[in-house]
């Protein structure tokens, strides 16, 4: 065998063994499950991945409440076609819209601002930086943008991103709305729960 031969085989062997390793490596990757929320609404169900490496703070928070049944009951209180759908107030359980929006849990989350804003982002709400310098989010209150939101990037902390029912997000985002942005009919989370799925 000349040195062109055996260079030749030795590059073969090379990627072969290489290509089995990636092959392996995307099987485990795709073949692991991970948390997922369910929000199940009078409209349909969305389900969002969390991004633990960019909010990890969030994500706990998130799923802590939603095993206490924090977010059963709550409304999509606010809706904005184009723009995005937000909700997580406890105050919007009762039949005033008025308050909706300035409830919550009784605590901020510092701000873990490193993920970027697009359709299906999941992102924490927030007081405005008059008053909330350090950008910390709501304790509860979240918003699912159905644009590409990139003008919020680098103020807002995004945690999610919503892989299963962005048509029932666009639904939501064109109900018919006052003055206030509330839906005219209520839009509720009947139930949100944490599921283990695989996860692209």
């Amino acid at each position: 065998m000349n040195t062109r031969s055996f260079a030749l085989l030795i590059f073969v062997a090379f990627f072969l063994v290489s290509f089995a390793s990636a092959q392996d490596s995307a099987k485990k990757t795709s073949g692991k499950k991970q948390d997922v929320a369910v929000i199940k609404t009078n409209m349909g169900t969305i389900v969002f991945k969390f991004l633990p490496d960019s909010a990890p703070n969030h994500m706990k928070n998130f799923i802590k409440l939603a095993k206490k049944g924090f977010y059963n009951g709550l409304k999509f209180h606010r809706v904005i076609p184009g723009f995005m759908i937000q909700g997580g107030d406890p105050l919007s359980k009762d039949n005033d819209p008025s308050n909706d929006g300035t409830g919550g849990p009784g605590y901020t989350i510092p701000a873990e601002i490193k993920a970027k804003h697009g359709r299906g982002a999941v992102a924490a709400a927030r007081l405005g930086d008059t008053v909330n310098p350090k950008r910390e989010s709501s304790g509860s209150q979240f918003y699912i943008c159905v644009g590409d939101c990139n003008w919020l990037d680098g103020q807002y902390t995004v945690f999610g991103r919503v892989i299963e029912g962005m048509d029932v997000v666009d639904k939501i985002a064109n109900v018919p709305r006052d003055q206030r942005d509330n839906p005219r009919k209520p839009v509720i989370m009947e139930s949100v729960t944490i599921e283990k799925r695989t996860v692209k």
